[in-house]
């Protein structure tokens, strides 16, 4: 009886060693956090800059398109804004010609600088002459504080006041954007807001006989008229930062603009909504 006893006895003792070598077992090989870790590879992932990451890149996408195309960043003194479309239709600059670097500039991912436009001589003329563009799309970025000026218009002489002058983006009185185009009567739009904030903005105007007038300010459109779709008849020249203003709605007394201008053009067809935005987009 005792030694049954005793037998039973280490039975139980080599069983509670068994147990207790499993446990430690398991707390061995458990699995923790601190001691997980993992890489995830993938050796297709490529890197690449978006075609519209820069306003030469936005602007050239479309230049297929365009008249011409000014970067406006020749330095100080220049006299040829060039064309850098392909066209060979290379702008003049007017009067006083001064670059500046101002942080921010628009267009940062763009090199060269802004040209500065005194508010009294400053302004660009292109070279060739148009006949009666009907459908087209005027382009600029630009900055200012001061209410007034021509921004882009077209008139019938290359330099000085036009005695006609027509498809006119210019800054009212209040620093509102104003669009205006006359065939027998004027017809403009205004943006709701000033635009004379000291900071970048980029404008952009359209008219075809589809659409009739748009205007698109950062990207948005902000004022339209569908119905009038025809502007003056005659041959003239695009011209930035000056030409007459005086007789259209809320023009100041000063037709030249005051500020900065970076990326102007103007193309023969009708920027859609989607071109626009990219062109904002990659100028901020």
């Amino acid at each position: 009886m005792i030694l049954r006893h005793l037998r039973d006895g280490r039975v139980v003792a080599l069983l509670l060693v068994v147990a207790l070598a499993v446990v430690v077992l398991l707390n061995q090989f458990a699995p923790t956090r601190s001691a997980y870790s993992a890489t995830v590879r993938n050796d297709t992932n490529t890197a690449a800059t978006a075609p519209y990451f820069t306003c030469t890149g936005a602007v050239g996408a479309d230049t297929a398109n365009a008249l011409f195309a000014y970067r406006l960043t020749e330095s100080s003194n220049a006299r040829t804004a060039t064309d850098w479309s392909g066209r060979g239709v290379n702008g003049t600059y007017q009067g006083s010609m001064t670059a500046a670097t101002p942080d921010p500039i628009a267009c940062p991912r763009d090199t060269g600088s802004a040209y500065v436009l005194n508010g009294s001589t400053s302004y660009v003329t292109a070279s060739r002459s148009y006949a009666n563009p009907t459908t087209f799309s005027e382009e600029v970025w630009f900055r200012t504080t001061v209410a007034g000026g021509q921004l882009i218009g077209f008139g019938s002489s290359q330099t000085g006041g036009s005695g006609q002058h027509d498809r006119k983006l210019y800054l009212n009185t209040s620093g509102q954007l104003a669009f205006g185009t006359y065939s027998g009567t004027t017809q403009v739009v205004t943006s709701p807001k000033a635009y004379t904030d000291g900071t970048w903005h980029h404008a952009v105007t359209t008219m075809s006989p589809t659409n009739g007038m748009r205007l698109y300010v950062d990207g948005t459109l902000v004022a339209s008229n569908a119905a009038f779709k025809a502007p003056e008849n005659f041959t003239g020249y695009f011209r930035i930062g000056y030409d007459t203003v005086s007789g259209w709605p809320g023009s100041p007394a000063n037709p030249y603009f005051t500020g900065s201008m970076r990326y102007a053009a103007v193309y023969g067809t009708e920027l859609s909504a989607t071109q626009v935005a990219a062109h904002a987009a990659a100028g901020r």
